[in-house]
């Protein structure tokens, strides 16, 4: 897009040249060969899950000091704002090669809404030349119309959670959708012509069977979808769970059940064709996240709205969390910068290794010190992973025992 017109439409904020660190700017490091991306953030959700610690909102919780329709407003304003903010110091952000539309529940805004999300981006930054656009959906708050506006829109990608096919699961995890839907979903997104979609599952939940993970791996491969997100249930400090849990009305999941499930989810969807690209994901060749691969493998990406994180140049900053908090720093021209932190040579490395380490592609011994590249062969000897190509790749063991890997490479 012609960078005349994106400025044309900029709205007029007086922005404070300390609204971004200037340790993002100039030296960000943009058009060193790192993908860029964009996510964006919605904050709402109809009903709040037991277990999910997210900055997410009920309607309930916000009352009348935020709105779908005031973060729409926010939003754009904050994206022209960091285009123009970027602009003065001379740099010329590239358009985004991905973007994720995440949350909370993406869906509750609306076809059309979500579609004027995705034009905001195309106006500011702008979208490559075959950008992955990606949201996350409830399936309940879908239908096929709302799949063919999205499409139709410039998504190429769905993401859904389905978490479990068993009734008795869900409820243990507070999810309100029927256990049919997202597999109907799935194939109305497939109708309006999206070619990825993704269906998200938990396991471990307490009370949860090997009959119901059968039966979630079941739906999952007859909707016919090319990217599974598996998920071990992890018990987060604050939520409505772990207060079941401490109170003893829920057993804290079991380490070996945890471990049998995972093994259970590769090998059928192994046997279906997909194979594992990063620890808890699994896709049809393809069928790979890019917008995700770009976290783990060092990219950059802006992020907007309530609570969302961004990373440039080894700088990392994040906005401020409450939706009525974020409109009105935005209202009085200041982007919503909470906190900061430029990353050191260290904290680059312990995070390269952190996240590269999960995915298939492995870890460049090239980028290890001499003692590391000696706990890497440690590794390779236990059978937790193997050198190949100059990579340290982790075995199906070492998968389950990853946090291990990294911990004995990086002591």
């Amino acid at each position: 897009m012609d960078t005349s017109m994106r400025r044309a439409r900029t709205v007029p904020l007086e922005l404070p040249d300390s609204a971004l660190p200037d340790p993002a700017a100039p030296r960000t490091g943009w058009g060193a060969g790192r993908p860029f991306g964009v996510y964006i953030h919605v904050p709402f959700c109809a009903t709040r899950c037991g277990y999910c610690d997210f900055n997410t909102y009920t309607p309930g919780e916000l009352g009348t000091s935020a709105s779908p329709e005031s973060w729409a407003e926010a939003y754009r304003r904050e994206m022209h704002a960091a285009v123009d903010l970027l602009a003065r110091r001379g740099v010329d952000a590239p358009a985004a090669q991905t973007v994720f539309v995440g949350g909370g529940t993406p869906s509750l805004l609306g076809a059309d809404r979500l579609v004027e999300v995705l034009d905001v981006v195309r106006d500011t930054f702008g979208l490559a030349p075959g950008a992955e656009v990606t949201t996350e959906s409830n399936p309940e708050s879908t239908s096929p119309r709302f799949f063919e506006l999205l499409r139709a829109g410039g998504y190429t990608r769905i993401s859904m959670g389905m978490q479990s096919a068993a009734p008795h699961v869900l409820a243990t995890l507070d999810r309100v959708h029927t256990p049919g839907r997202p597999v109907d979903a799935a194939r109305e997104a497939f109708a309006a012509g999206f070619e990825h979609v993704n269906l998200d599952l938990i396991y471990g939940t307490p009370g949860e069977r090997d009959e119901d993970v059968a039966a979630s791996l079941d739906a999952v491969l007859d909707a016919g979808v090319d990217h599974v997100s598996a998920y071990s249930l992890i018990v987060e400090e604050g939520t409505a769970m772990a207060r079941k849990v401490r109170r003893g009305e829920l057993p804290e999941p079991d380490d070996d059940v945890l471990a049998a499930r995972y093994e259970t989810v590769d090998r059928r969807l192994h046997a279906a064709g997909m194979g594992w690209y990063e620890v808890s994901n699994w896709a049809l060749p393809g069928g790979e996240c890019r917008h995700n691969i770009g976290y783990w493998d060092g990219g950059d990406w802006w992020g907007a709205g309530p609570g969302a994180h961004s990373h440039i140049g080894g700088v990392r900053w994040w906005n401020v969390k409450h939706p009525a908090t974020y409109s009105a720093a935005l209202a009085e021209g200041v982007l919503p910068v909470a906190g900061t932190e430029a990353l050191d040579a260290h904290d680059r490395h312990v995070e390269r290794v952190l996240l590269t380490i999960r995915l298939a592609s492995g870890l460049p011994l090239a980028e290890l010190t001499g003692p590391e590249r000696t706990a890497a062969a440690r590794a390779a000897e236990d059978g937790l992973a193997v050198l190949a190509g100059g990579r340290l790749v982790l075995t199906d063991r070492g998968r389950l025992l990853a946090d291990t890997v990294v911990r004995d490479i990086l002591e």
